[in-house]
């Protein structure tokens, strides 16, 4: 870990990555230990000794650990990590910082036998799911798992046979029909030699066994008019095989699932409000992610506008909300691959992707993931059509164009739409785009929908102006440029600076332009030409 400055530190907020103690002239060696170790497992930090810890920061100095190199050779005996140390002097006062590094990946560190972490500025020992996440973070797949205590007659052979006709429609294997229900769970891996996996009670068990074996195995469904505590109009708890409610969930959700109706000319857009493929998605998703190890229930709010659903345990190690459409990884393989099997998600897991494209195809907000964190993850789903003009778009590119779109090409229409920058790494989808025509450049690093778009939105005159106003606004400020520096005379060079991100072929195009237009003149060539004003 690169040490910061001292100033750096002396302006970092004490958090997790950084802890100061005054250490005037004594500090436990014992308490230093323990504080690397939290350190440690809370991704790695620094120990700061000779700063006061409360603001404004002031440097007091040390005299702590004279022989920092013994002090070092300790802890790294004591808790097994290569920790290091710098001597920093400030105004002839001694700062002693020591690094510690992050911890390995599923493994976290403990010190005399305990693992430390810390909560504000208090040393506590990690929480039984905080220990539960670190080991979950090699990729152990707990669904995998067989339950000792759990046999065949713990499963429901109704749930059994939804999958076996769902298995064969995918695979179109009918021989999958004359297979015992016993041979059919091993050959897809639901049972092993061993016994009955946790997958196999999460998506097959019986109600009584469920409640035995893997109570948390539930999802509970509340209806809400509206966000005001009190009880729910409707709730429903389903602890039992996933596969014996799954389509029953989703006709209660349908239950109340208005049309929002839109004209356009002789004809009548209906949008429902909740996209069947997208909650869906969003509830085999809970399923396939949620930490089965812990405690709490899948919970589904549904209100007149909004669906919601909070499951158990955050999201896997190194997925966070911004770049979970490109990293998926399922904390319940065996559960995930039993899904794919059946043709209810891809293989590829895609289906947070498929919430977005579904979204922005129906001019609605992207699915929301605020309120999400290491305990639990919260996705909202909005149901209310923001956006009509959208949707006309979307009928006008076709469904033909719009199956060849990946989810990055549905995000840069929507940032266009909004009129929102386009990250960097997206850019390489914007040629076929500007090809298709469903994009058009309006100036240097700036795009606008296509002229179709606003035609078809009977919005022409927004066309213009997107596309013209930039280019008049250049031509402007060259104009004033001009005009401040009559007495003598523009330099193409200096006319380049007042459009930076403008090459300097096109502020050439904008000045023959203005010239004609009658409104400036060149006087000289090459280097030396100037521009004036014309009078």
């Amino acid at each position: 870990m690169k040490l910061p400055t001292l100033q750096e530190l002396l302006n970092a907020k004490e958090g997790e990555n950084v802890e100061f103690k005054k250490a005037t002239n004594h500090f436990s060696f014992d308490e230093l230990a323990k504080y690397v170790c939290a350190l440690s497992n809370e991704g790695g930090g620094y120990m700061v000794l000779g700063v006061s810890d409360e603001r404004p920061r002031s440097v007091v100095g040390s005299s702590a650990f004279q022989q920092p190199e013994r002090t070092r050779a300790g802890l790294m005996d004591r808790i097994h990590l290569r920790v290091d140390f710098e001597e920093l002097e400030y105004q002839g006062k001694r700062v002693l910082v020591f690094v510690a590094p992050p911890r390995p990946v599923g493994m976290p560190i403990k010190e005399k036998g305990i693992y430390w972490g810390r909560r504000g500025d208090r040393l506590e020992p990690l929480s039984e799911s905080d220990l539960r996440a670190i080991f979950a973070e090699v990729g152990h797949d707990f669904s995998a798992e067989v339950c000792a205590e759990a046999n065949i007659n713990d499963l429901d052979p109704v749930a059994i046979e939804d999958f076996r006709r769902r298995w064969i429609a995918k695979s179109r294997n009918a021989s999958l029909s004359n297979l015992s229900m016993e041979q059919l769970l091993h050959d897809c891996e639901a049972m092993l030699q061993e016994g009955v996996t946790y997958a196999a009670l999460v998506l097959f068990g019986k109600r009584e066994a469920l409640g035995r074996l893997l109570g948390q195995a539930e999802i509970i469904f509340e209806y809400r008019s509206s966000e005001a505590s009190g009880p729910a109009q409707h709730r429903e708890e389903f602890r039992q095989g996933f596969f014996s409610y799954y389509e029953k969930l989703w006709d209660i959700i349908n239950l109340r699932n208005d049309k929002q109706h839109f004209q356009e000319g002789l004809f009548i857009l209906d949008v429902p409000t909740f996209d069947e493929r997208s909650v869906r998605e969003a509830i085999l998703n809970a399923v396939s992610h949620r930490d089965y190890q812990l405690g709490g229930s899948v919970f589904i709010r549904q209100y007149p506008r909004k669906l919601t659903v909070d499951s158990p345990g955050g999201l896997p190690p190194d997925v966070t909300p911004e770049n979970i459409l490109d990293r998926q990884s399922p904390r319940n393989r065996r559960i995930a691959d039993l899904f794919a099997r059946c043709g209810l998600v891809e293989r590829s897991g895609q289906g947070m992707n498929l919430m977005f494209e579904l979204s922005i195809k129906n001019g609605k907000l992207l699915p929301d993931m605020r309120g999400t964190d290491r305990y639990h993850v919260a996705l909202t789903l909005d149901g209310h059509v923001q956006d009509v003009e959208i949707l006309k778009m979307m009928e006008e590119i076709g469904q033909e164009t719009l199956a060849t779109f990946s989810t990055h090409d549905f995000l840069i229409v929507n940032m266009i739409q909004r009129e929102k920058h386009v990250p960097e790494d997206f850019r390489d989808r914007l040629p076929r785009l500007l090809d298709l025509g469903i994009l058009e450049r309006a100036g240097r690093g700036r795009y606008i929908l296509g002229k179709r778009y606003y035609h078809k939105t009977k919005r022409k005159g927004t066309y213009t102006r997107q596309k013209g106003l930039a280019r008049e606004t250049k031509k402007e400020l060259l104009m004033k440029h001009i005009r401040d520096n009559k007495a003598t005379g523009s330099k193409l060079s200096e006319l380049c600076e007042v459009l930076p991100g403008e090459s300097r072929s096109q502020v050439q195009v904008y000045l023959r332009e203005l010239r004609g237009e009658g409104k400036i003149r060149l006087q000289g060539v090459t280097s030396a030409g100037r521009w004036f004003p014309k009078t």
